[in-house]
């Protein structure tokens, strides 16, 4: 039975469907199934995986990215901001360079909790003045990286719990 107080998400960017994978990976597809919230900061290249995603989510919430045209912006916004599980949460797709990331985002969004971002395709999970950063890597291209990934975690109680750095 699953626990009405949990909310369990999906954190997913950089999908670059259909340039770097003719579709999201099975086991991707099966956690969208399982989770109450699917969040994807940005580069989809093709309307088409969102549109899937709208239909199979329960709940999206999405940003569009650098690879991303005017359709996708047009119906996707830069950043996103959602209260999920007590928690105030944004998406965004770039954040700029790795130096000092943390102290520019706390900066940027002081009224945030959690931060997820993409671009690098770079897993990322820090934590800075009570901002948490997370970058789930991307589940289609793996670039510098040993694996292709995406996050999983549970919120409750206005916490963030169980983050899962899926390997693909």
């Amino acid at each position: 039975m699953v626990d009405p107080g949990v909310l369990r998400l999906l954190l997913l960017a950089d999908t670059h469907v259909p340039r770097r994978a003719r579709d999201l990976p099975a086991e991707v597809w099966a956690q969208v199934e399982a989770v109450d919230v699917v969040v994807h900061a940005g580069d989809w290249v093709t309307p088409d995986l969102l549109d899937e995603l709208e239909e199979r989510s329960r709940r999206l919430v999405a940003v569009w990215g650098n690879n991303d045209g005017p359709e996708l912006r047009r119906r996707l916004p830069e950043v996103a901001r959602v209260e999920l599980g007590g928690m105030r949460w944004g998406v965004v797709h770039e954040t700029g360079a790795k130096a000092r990331r943390e102290e520019r985002l706390r900066a940027a969004y002081p009224d945030l909790d959690v931060l997820v971002f993409g671009h690098s395709h770079i897993p990322w999970d820090t934590e800075h003045a009570g901002l948490r950063l997370l970058n789930p890597g991307s589940p289609t291209d793996r670039r510098r990286q040993s694996h292709c990934t995406f996050m999983t975690c549970t919120v409750t109680a206005g916490a963030v719990h169980d983050l899962v750095l899926h390997r693909l």
